[in-house]
């Protein structure tokens, strides 16, 4: 199908901002009923012309605002123009996305060459708001674009995708997380409908500025709304700040003791276990105490052997651990996935979360190094 109304280009954008709210309407109407969940995209009713009518193609000339919170508390924790980057950075990505979407040869469109502008705004509109003003012009019907981002739906067999950016049911006045969508497709979904176990979502504060969930340590947690879809080879990654020693960033158990363990152990090393008849547990050295330190982790398990990857700001480490008597085709899909904690009852996260990617195989390393890198250059650990 190619493009045909602006209705279309729109429920695109709409759909391809996912981290806030959206609006397709005009700058005074930014937050009239005050609330607005921010990041906020305010798409303008854009300019159109049709150059060459027997072509089929129109022009339209898009202006698009992002807005974020920049209160007065805010200054004394994260600069100005970190929070206009970070706003910058998802503008960016959701334009990357748009534009991805128009790679299939039947739906053609794409961006006019030299024709985005960037403007940064502060304090405006109806609350303490610092804004970016994107303008560009697109071309239906006509392809010339290629984006050469590294996203992690861009590799086969990704099972989950979870981001605290993206997705988010939560309460407005107390920050609490009712439901978590799955950001790959395939509805492996995390919720928790119980107020006291809820996390606490923050839009902007966490690594790099970036969303976040803050879990207590004491009973905060996410079950999945569906059996796990892990089979018996599988590739996870995580980004948080684990704040004390025998925390669960990711969890799985099942009624026969087959389980998944992702976190600190007792002595606060960054620890992953695979048990069944025969477990198998991988720490990294004990010069690596990983409490307190904002992070990606990686937990590659193939056959027999599983590989367990840590990069912090000063710390690298990889530590990998074969076994045959392990099962290689144990499959871990018979019971429920936890976010922040082990079992629900054990093991509950005190820290931040801000990522949890998982993949139905186990990747080659130069796709893991692309994973980490967009993780990285998104969050920028290292």
């Amino acid at each position: 199908m190619a493009i045909t109304r602006l209705t279309d280009i729109i429920t695109v954008f709409d759909s391809k901002w996912t981290y806030g709210d959206v609006k397709f309407g005009y700058d005074g109407e930014v937050n009239q009923d005050h609330d607005t969940q921010y990041p906020l995209m305010l798409v303008n009713p854009p300019e159109s012309t049709i150059p060459v009518i027997y072509d089929g193609r129109e022009e339209y000339s898009f202006e698009i605002n992002f807005y974020n919170l920049y209160s007065q508390a805010a200054q004394s924790v994260v600069t100005l123009q970190k929070r206009w980057d970070n706003l910058q950075d998802l503008s960016n990505e959701w334009l990357d996305m748009v534009l991805k979407n128009y790679q299939d040869v039947t739906v053609e469109a794409y961006l006019n060459d030299e024709s985005i502008e960037i403007e940064r705004i502060k304090d405006t509109q109806n609350d303490k708001l610092v804004q970016i003003k994107l303008t560009f012009t697109m071309s239906a019907f006509t392809k010339c674009f290629r984006p050469v981002s590294n996203y992690p739906s861009d590799f086969k067999d990704l099972a989950i995708w979870l981001r605290a950016d993206s997705g988010v049911t939560f309460d407005i006045p107390t920050k609490r997380i009712s439901a978590w969508v799955d950001n790959s497709g395939n509805d492996n979904n995390v919720s928790q409908s119980t107020s006291s176990q809820q996390p606490l979502r923050y839009g902007y504060g966490g690594q790099d500025d970036k969303a976040y969930f803050s879990f207590n340590g004491i009973s905060n947690q996410l079950e999945s709304d569906v059996d796990s879809p892990i089979l018996n080879n599988f590739t996870v990654f995580e980004v948080s700040k684990i704040s004390a020693i025998n925390s669960s960033v990711f969890g799985y158990s099942n009624s026969t003791g087959d389980s998944i363990d992702i976190g600190t152990e007792n002595g606060g090393l960054y620890r992953a276990r695979l048990t069944t008849e025969v477990p198998i547990e991988l720490s990294l050295n004990n010069t690596i105490n990983v409490v307190g330190k904002n992070h990606i982790g990686i937990l590659k398990k193939e056959n027999h052997s599983i590989d367990l990857h840590y990069y912090s700001v000063d710390e690298s480490s990889l530590v990998s651990s074969t076994n045959y008597a392990f099962p290689s085709n144990l499959s871990f899909d018979d019971g429920k996935f936890h976010i922040g904690s082990y079992d629900s009852l054990t093991g509950h996260l005190s820290g931040d979360l801000q990522e949890v990617i998982v993949y139905n195989r186990a990747l080659s390393d130069s796709e893991i190094s692309d994973v980490k890198g967009y993780l990285n250059l998104k969050y920028k650990i290292y």
